[in-house]
């Protein structure tokens, strides 16, 4: 039997978190959850089977979305990385 790829999603607002989850699961991968940033980390440390962090830019804590991504790609290199945000910036 063939083990569902591993998503790590990584949202502070409860309610786009269990829609995102959803989605993803509906699609046949194995969802994990994190609100922040750190808890994110903590889950990358413990799991070796992550095959992606699907996170938001904008959260509180210590590091945003975008900074999550740049010490994800450091620290593990093999994990995808995709980013997201609602928060549009017109110039």
């Amino acid at each position: 039997m063939q083990s569902r790829l591993v998503v790590l999603v990584v949202k502070d607002e409860p309610l786009l978190m269990m829609m995102a989850a959803e989605v993803i699961t509906e699609l046949g991968f194995e969802v994990i959850e994190a609100r922040h940033a750190d808890q994110a980390i903590a889950i990358l440390e413990k799991r070796s089977d992550v095959h992606v962090v699907f996170s938001d830019v904008h959260m509180p804590g210590s590091m945003d979305g975008l900074k999550l991504a740049h010490y994800v790609r450091r620290r593990w290199p093999p994990v995808k990385i995709l980013t997201t945000s609602g928060k549009a910036r017109f110039a």
